[in-house]
């Protein structure tokens, strides 16, 4: 399945939307503490799929 460019910057611009929601009216700490849980639950999900495809 392919997506043309337009349907990817619709995606993108999407996320983007739903991320600045996520964070509107959170101070500058609380972001980068929104930043590091979300990249944490990342890594941690990446590494267990790389697990169970290995």
């Amino acid at each position: 399945m392919t997506i043309n460019e337009s349907e990817s910057v619709a995606i993108k611009r999407r996320g983007a939307k739903y991320v600045a929601k996520l964070i509107k009216g959170k101070t500058e700490k609380e972001q980068l503490e929104f930043w590091e849980k979300r990249t944490k639950a990342l890594l941690k999900k990446s590494k267990k799929k790389k697990l169970v495809s290995s």
